[in-house]
């Protein structure tokens, strides 16, 4: 039984070494948006290799990140976390050292990989290391300081650009790791997972596990790369495109086949036979989709358009994440007392709403005017939906089964914005060099924003067609605000002598 207690010099430890790898990953991808348009003027490169370097990462970062959760719970969650810092550095310094947008996007696809390691692994440390009496305490610092990363993360990526550089958006995530390895080594205890492939590991509904799903996260993993390819590079018409988009979708098909026969796959499928869970990740994917698109077209638009700085642009988004900070806690409130079904109908609208106001924002707009309403709009649309989708995701599956499907939810957002990504350019007419144009990107952003806007209310229609309230004995949030806008965030499965219904007890306050 873990019995670190969090006011001991190994809790802070602890701490400090989660809240440090959770916040690389974090930073990385707040950043790397504002700091596009200078990687396009110094690497030469056009519109596709600027979506790329976004989406190589999620790529493999949606396909692998319940893989890495389960090598965690096999091999040791420390010792894979570890690993994961370890190369999602090496990724960061060959993303910093890249001569090309060849090498950049290459590089980018490796730190995917180790951001799919690290990511659940800072959570599962958390609760795999902490007394019971202190676990909902330690999450909540946890996700809190993981809150504050996400938002100053634009501020910080703005600043670099700016000033050092594009490359140091990247660099920095080295010194982060230098500290965080010997910290977790020195300090952290190996989970009781390290032990059990003598034993034979067991899934979190407590079966064994006969191996991993290597095969399912490749075939996921390939099927966006390919997809995602064929999106990018649609304009071109070429054979190869509708070579990749064929091959996208057998591919997905194939990885439906393997988990339906696996034994014990990554994402067993009969987990959708909740009504109420699958829709709640189609009112995801809806609503992610419009924020990748959202978050990668804003920042450019506000450089590119509005003549902003990459400090400037960074800066001027920031209220959303600064809302859902300070005000989600009570979101998730609201939605235990009046249902889910309110709070995700209204949360879309009101994000809608946001995304239509951005049309204003034009050459030489103004900030208080133009920019502000919009984010503010957008973020109280954001305040509205995220606390009550991550408890309505949880309550839809037994409670043994919350931390699979968290994560599921998780991946899904994260290739939903990466298809975004991938798919608004075609779907607007923006051209490879667009971006070097003010009124080419700015006549391309307005249609992107009304299409972005469209998602957002065909997941309100959905959420209200679909949502209704959670039974009594489901299994809540451990923690209730969230500040990144990429996805929502990863609930851990709790130890199986609490998964029976019970009392519950006073969850943490903060959602990184």
């Amino acid at each position: 039984m873990p019995d670190v207690r969090l006011a001991s010099p190994q809790g802070r430890w602890i701490l400090l070494t989660t809240v440090l790898g959770s916040s690389m990953a974090m930073l990385d991808s707040t950043v790397v948006n504002v700091a596009l348009p200078r990687i396009g003027r110094d690497l030469n490169a056009g519109l596709a290799a600027l979506q790329w370097t976004v989406n190589a990462y999620m790529v493999t970062l949606a396909g692998l990140i319940l893989l890495g959760g389960s090598l965690g719970d096999r091999y040791g969650r420390r010792k894979i976390f570890v690993v994961g810092v370890v190369w999602f550095a090496a990724a960061s310094l060959l993303c910093g050292l890249a001569p090309n947008a060849e090498v950049l996007v290459a590089a980018r696809a490796f730190q995917g990989v180790g951001g799919a390691l690290l990511t659940p692994g800072s959570l599962a440390l958390i609760q795999a290391s902490f007394h019971p009496d202190d676990r909902g305490r330690a999450v909540g610092l946890w996700s809190g300081f993981g809150g504050v990363g996400a938002a100053v993360g634009p501020f910080v990526g703005g600043w670099l650009v700016d000033g050092p550089g594009w490359r140091w958006v990247f660099l920095l995530n080295v010194p982060l790791a230098a500290l965080c390895v010997p910290v977790a080594l020195r300090h952290v205890p190996e989970s009781d997972a390290g032990s059990s492939r003598a034993r034979g590991a067991e899934s979190a509904e407590g079966r064994p596990h006969g191996g991993f799903d290597v095969l399912g996260a490749v075939l996921a993993a390939l099927s966006l790369g390919l997809v995602t390819y064929a999106l990018i590079e649609a304009g071109r018409g070429a054979v190869v495109v509708a070579v990749a988009a064929v091959g996208g979708v057998a591919a997905g098909a194939a990885f439906l086949y393997v988990e339906r026969h696996r034994p014990d796959p990554m994402m067993p499928l009969d987990v959708f036979a909740s009504r109420q869970f699958t829709a709640v990740n189609l009112v995801t994917l809806c609503v992610y989709a419009a924020l990748g698109g959202f978050f990668f077209l804003s920042a450019v638009q506000l450089q590119v358009v509005a003549g902003y700085s990459a400090l400037g642009a960074g800066t001027a988004l920031l209220p959303t994440t600064v809302l859902m900070l300070l005000l989600s806690a009570r979101s998730g409130e609201l939605a235990d007392r009046i249902g889910p079904r309110i709070p995700l109908t209204a949360g879309p609208l009101l994000s809608a709403a946001g995304m239509l106001l951005m049309l204003r924002v034009g050459p030489d707009a103004s900030y208080p005017a133009d920019v502000l309403p919009a984010v503010l709009v957008l973020g109280v649309g954001l305040v509205t939906l995220v606390a009550p989708l991550t408890a309505t995701v949880l309550a839809s599956v037994d409670v043994a089964r919350a931390g699979l499907a968290s994560g599921i939810n998780n991946a899904a957002a994260r290739a939903a914005g990466l298809v975004a990504v991938a798919a608004l350019p075609v779907v607007t007419g923006m051209g490879e060099e667009a971006y070097r144009s003010a009124t080419a990107f700015d006549d391309a952003f307005g249609r992107a924003m009304v299409v972005c806007a469209v998602l957002m209310v065909a997941g309100a229609a959905i959420a209200f067609a679909t949502v209704r309230p959670p039974g009594p004995e489901c299994r809540r949030p451990e923690c209730r605000t969230h500040g990144s806008v990429t996805a929502p965030p990863l609930e851990g499965v709790r130890a199986r002598r609490n998964l029976a219904p019970g009392p519950r007890r006073d969850p943490g306050k903060f959602h990184g």
